[in-house]
């Protein structure tokens, strides 16, 4: 089932999720302040309810007009699926853009995935990895927005940065056809993907019987499964990860997604079993 257009282009939605993170959703914040295109709202969904969390949230108001939503959940051990079907059933927008609470957004984030929405597609975005040292200057706020954004600076400072990202940012064009070259396969990251809601609504979601490693995916497959072609943009739209500890991961939870990921990708399914339309009638 193919979702449909507006004729004026997509009202957007940026979902992002965080946990005990205050520092990481500021500089994330902050990037999107940033936006060349700033129509748009946000959506953080928390796993827990902190104080910390709605002091950076109220900030961010304080000193930007992009509208923001907070939602949150009790914290009962991982519990970021639900988190994201709460966000997806507050967002307003016709189309939605995740990312995550740990990756700051390049300035033509936003814009980059709103001019290349299309029907029956999902985008799939990239990523830049930042080492842990340069993360605690960020964090700090003793290196700007403009500078560890630039693939140049970053590469001045020593930092292994493909030469590829230099061309880019000087010659912008070249984006395009590094993805229409790139043999890499578009897959739904939740750190920057992007989808209409209309086909994540009918896909039900994220399936809740995921945990961490491929959740993210889990729904594209399923995206995939209905129709829904992914198209890559990982050189038009970028963000830049913040490095920190994944004291959470489990190689027993990574063969438990594998399996899931597996019988999905062989049966067909299209809708998780469980997902956003538990979190609905909870909420009912």
């Amino acid at each position: 089932m193919e979702s449909q257009r507006p004729q004026t282009g997509p009202s957007v939605s940026v979902i992002m999720t965080t946990f005990r993170s205050p520092n990481y959703l500021r500089q994330v914040l902050r990037g999107f302040s940033k936006q060349t295109q700033q129509t748009f709202e946000i959506v953080v969904g928390e796993d827990g309810d902190t104080t910390e969390t709605r002091d950076v949230i109220a900030d961010f108001r304080s000193h930007s007009s992009i509208s923001v939503r907070y939602v949150s959940q009790q914290h009962q051990g991982f519990g970021k699926t639900r988190i994201l079907n709460r966000a997806i059933d507050a967002a307003a927008g016709d189309y939605l853009v995740f990312t995550d609470g740990d990756c700051v957004p390049r300035c033509d984030f936003v814009a980059s995935h709103q001019a290349l929405a299309m029907p029956g597609r999902f985008l799939s975005g990239g990523c830049n990895r930042l080492p842990r040292d340069l993360t605690n200057q960020i964090l700090d706020d003793t290196v700007a927005y403009r500078d560890f954004t630039s693939p140049s600076w970053l590469r001045r400072k020593g930092i292994d940065v493909s030469k590829k990202w230099v061309w880019i940012e000087n010659h912008p064009s070249l984006a395009r056809w590094f993805d229409l070259s790139t043999t890499t396969k578009p897959t739904f990251n939740g750190h920057n993907a992007s989808a209409w809601k209309s086909d994540v609504v009918n896909a039900n979601g994220f399936n809740h019987e995921m945990r961490y490693g491929g959740l993210d995916r889990e729904l594209g497959e399923r995206l995939e499964n209905s129709g829904i072609a992914g198209t890559q943009i990982r050189h038009r739209a970028v963000c830049y990860h913040l490095d920190h500890d994944r004291g959470y991961v489990t190689d027993e939870d990574w063969q438990r997604n594998r399996n899931i990921r597996k019988q999905v990708r062989k049966t067909g399914v299209t809708r998780a079993d469980q997902g956003l339309d538990e979190i609905r009638s909870m909420a009912g």
